[in-house]
């Protein structure tokens, strides 16, 4: 089977879960442990930088669906070329911590451009739709991209948010912007969303209640010093999901 196909089947149950090691993360033990983590854990997909030596080394390790996140055409075009299972335009987040925005405008110039460089290859592609954006620019961009045929949106939102609280509440918080871009995506478009940036095991949850069809979770995992730790997350992740899933087959 082709290794996009589990995650395309997850996401038509409405419970994918794509762990993401960073868009800037060219640490080879660090992307190791996390994507070892996924597997173990029972994740859907792992999300990587580009990066050939990286690239090569996901694939040798893991059975997983491998997206590889870019904001350069030439890379995503070639990264399907690497082995790439699915590209990403985007995982903007850590972009945003060294001050850089996208626009509207911005994400579609990157899209037409790879698309134009994939010359017709089929491939899977995710673009995120920038959280700070309006939400009616957010909606008119996702149409834009389901019209090129784009199988998946993200949604973020995190960047935007200081959390006030702790605990509980400050997860809340962060989490709140992109679920409720979530919302509005999946009640204005017919294209998948998954929903990232903020997302935790607290969280997760609230964003399959809201319409997804897949969450992204990074720095709940990647940020943990060991490799149990993250298996533990993503296992908890995916008990979570499946207490959802459980529960839409008993009130159905």
């Amino acid at each position: 089977m082709n290794r996009i196909e589990l995650f395309k089947r997850h996401l038509n149950e409405k419970r994918a879960i794509k762990v993401i090691s960073g868009i800037d993360n060219f640490n080879k033990e660090t992307v190791k442990n996390v994507v070892s983590a996924a597997e173990m854990g029972g994740a859907s997909a792992v999300d990587i930088c580009y990066n050939e030596e990286i690239i090569s080394m996901v694939k040798d390790m893991t059975s997983l669906p491998v997206f590889v996140s870019s904001i350069v055409p030439f890379e995503l075009a070639n990264a399907v070329k690497l082995g790439a299972d699915a590209i990403e335009v985007g995982n903007f987040d850590a972009l945003y911590k060294k001050g850089e925005r996208f626009s509207a405008q911005n994400v579609l110039d990157i899209v037409n451009e790879t698309l134009k460089l994939l010359n017709g290859e089929k491939t899977f592609i995710c673009v995120t739709i920038p959280g700070h954006i309006d939400i009616s620019e957010q909606i008119s961009l996702a149409m834009k991209l389901e019209d090129l045929g784009i199988d998946l949106i993200q949604t973020e939102g995190a960047a935007t948010v200081t959390p006030s609280k702790g605990g509980a509440r400050g997860l809340l918080q962060t989490a709140e912007v992109s679920i409720s871009n979530t919302i509005e995506l999946v009640r204005n478009t017919s294209i998948p969303v998954m929903t990232a940036s903020g997302i935790t095991t607290t969280t997760a949850p609230m964003a399959f209640a809201a319409g997804a069809s897949a969450i992204g979770v990074g720095s709940c995992i990647n940020k943990l010093n060991s490799t149990i730790a993250m298996v533990a997350v993503v296992k908890s992740l995916v008990d979570s999901v499946s207490k959802v899933s459980d529960r839409e087959t008993i009130n159905a």
